[in-house]
């Protein structure tokens, strides 16, 4: 072993909006020693998600929220140093839900963690957080299965920029679907145009969004990719069309409110439209994983397909850097660096 503690971000408090400092707690605890069938992971990288701001509240989700005193839940991606497993061997490079610490320890089948192997060789690391991963993974199955696009259909999506944004908006484009994208600042509404490929993109941020969508879309929206719900939810229900399919992904702009969620007020769109509006997880097409993975790395290979990371040095910052999602300061998928491989 190379250290003989570890180093955990802990969760100290249920923040109140924003997360501040003092919602954290940093632990270094001693690595015990590997029981039979367990690994030792050293993490590399962690992945920054909005999801993790929902997981700090004790409410009833799809998966418990983490504990006060527990480390706090992310994925990470990094690289096995020892193993008592038959399973993995050191030198593997492997993915899972390992936490804000330096290193993860326990079962190589455990379910919480849910340990893949992954191949750096296809992609870099990151990328392995990004299109190839939960992110890459929720846009593909979403779009694909609950949007349904057909070629020729508008396709919109929300928080553009981000890591699910961007491949929704690729995915798209490679099933010949008009992509629009809403993001916030002209730097991000030019990258997702000039090297994401989309056709458009309305930033939210410089005039209301009803009038970008009414200038994007003249045809009306099809197909809905929802990451951040709230104001920008209700001007696109404004726009939908007879059968428009909404996916329901993520609401970022409601995870630090501090008064009740805001539901969407033109709901009503959708009767008359007789449209359909889906919530989604990804963790429901974990068995189809290896047939999105397969996909996108070959429109990568192609050239047809790009991967962004916003990737920020430094375990010590992991509240200030998880606060940028929140922010809107990152450009593309938001990881952690933690340490060279």
């Amino acid at each position: 072993m190379t250290q003989a503690t570890n180093d955990q971000f802990l969760l100290a408090a249920r923040p109140v909006g924003l997360p501040k400092d003092s919602d954290w707690q940093r632990a270094t605890p001693p690595l015990a020693e590997l029981a039979e069938d367990e690994v030792r992971v050293k993490i590399l990288y962690i992945s920054l998600d909005p999801a993790m701001r929902g997981w700090m509240n004790d409410a009833r989700s799809y998966v418990r929220p983490v504990a006060i005193g527990e480390v706090m839940r992310a994925g990470g991606v990094g690289v096995v140093t020892e193993s008592k497993s038959p399973k993995f061997a050191v030198g593997d490079h492997v993915m899972g839900v390992t936490g804000v610490q330096r290193y993860w320890t326990g079962p190589a089948d455990d379910k919480g963690a849910m340990l893949a192997k992954v191949d750096p060789n296809m992609a870099p690391l990151p990328a392995w957080l990004n299109a190839l991963g939960m992110p890459g993974m929720t846009a593909y199955f979403g779009l694909l299965e609950v949007g349904q696009p057909k070629a020729g259909e508008t396709v919109v999506v929300s928080g553009a920029a981000g890591a699910v944004g961007m491949t929704v908006g690729q995915v798209a484009k490679h099933l010949g679907c008009r992509v629009v994208g809403i993001a916030g600042g002209a730097d991000k509404c030019r990258f997702v145009v000039e090297e994401l490929g989309f056709d458009a993109c309305i930033d939210y941020k410089a005039g209301p969004v009803h009038a970008g969508l009414k200038q994007h879309c003249p045809q009306g929206v099809d197909v809905y990719f929802d990451n951040v719900g709230g104001e920008i939810l209700d001007a696109v229900l404004t726009r939908i069309n007879m059968k428009a399919r909404i996916i329901i992904c993520g609401a970022i702009s409601q995870y630090n409110a501090t008064e009740a969620v805001k539901g969407p007020a033109n709901y009503l769109a959708l009767l008359v439209n007789r449209a359909r509006m889906e919530g989604m997880l990804v963790t429901d097409y974990a068995a189809r994983y290896p047939e999105g993975v397969a996909t996108i790395a070959r429109w990568m290979k192609e050239g047809s397909f790009k991967n962004r990371e916003h990737i920020v040095e430094g375990f010590d910052t992991f509240p200030s850097t998880l606060n940028m999602l929140f922010k809107g300061e990152n450009l593309g998928k938001l990881v952690l660096k933690v340490a060279d491989a």
